[in-house]
């Protein structure tokens, strides 16, 4: 399992090569920003059609990561959905494999701003959730301490052997972890965007995604 650990909160956690938080203490896999569903809400919505398999590929990262890790607790950190109707319009073949990833696991979905109130999906469903020394909601807070949030997707772009690379990425420092988009059809917001250098603190890390998750300083 390629991974990258790391503390937070006083918490050992690893941030998976995928986009996915494992804590292994509490055998918690958390993601955020899955967006499942997105390309029927696009063709419903503007008319353009984008290929059908951004669920299937989504959901079979998140068995991998599931299988691997074995996790007995999963957190969806908001916008699990691209919105309530991708989420009812979801193929029944779809809705069984959520189904079965449920089985035997502690589900919690955390409301996002795309998907806002309870879904019809089995499992727990709430605004934020707090264990231990973390909060795990959809939005970064301005008050934030241990804090897990999503929502902003974010992007580190780094130089490296004379060639630049962008690759999804957490962003961390003393007060908030904001993990990464984990579903397929999810753009990014780049670290040095304004809003995300407003909410990270001078000494922030990102921890660029893929193969070999790698720490670097936060690109601002």
């Amino acid at each position: 399992m390629n991974s990258f650990d790391f503390s937070f909160a006083t918490t050992a956690l690893k941030a998976l090569g995928s986009g996915a938080l494992w804590w292994p203490a509490q055998s918690l896999l958390c993601v955020s920003d899955l967006h499942l569903g997105k390309s029927e809400r696009v063709a419903r919505r503007s008319g353009q059609s984008l290929p059908p398999y951004e669920t299937r590929e989504t959901l079979s990262r998140l068995a991998s990561d599931l299988d691997a890790t074995q996790a007995r607790t999963v957190i969806c950190l908001g916008d699990s959905f691209d919105d309530l109707s991708a989420a009812a319009a979801l193929p029944e073949a779809e809705r069984l494999w959520i189904a079965q990833l449920q089985a035997g696991r502690r589900w919690i979905w955390i409301e996002g701003n795309h998907d806002p109130g309870p879904i019809e999906f089995g499992g727990t469903h709430l605004e934020h959730l707090t264990l231990d020394a973390l909060t795990f909601r959809h939005i970064a807070s301005a008050e934030a301490r241990g804090e897990v949030s999503g929502h902003y997707h974010p992007k580190a772009h780094v130089q490296t052997r004379g060639r630049r690379i962008s690759r999804p990425a957490f962003l961390c420092d003393d007060r908030r972890l904001i993990l990464p988009a984990y579903g397929i059809y999810t753009g990014g917001l780049r670290s040095d965007s304004a809003v995300l250098q407003k909410l990270m603190g001078p000494k922030a890390l990102a921890i660029l995604t893929g193969p070999m998750p790698t720490c670097v300083p936060m690109p601002r």
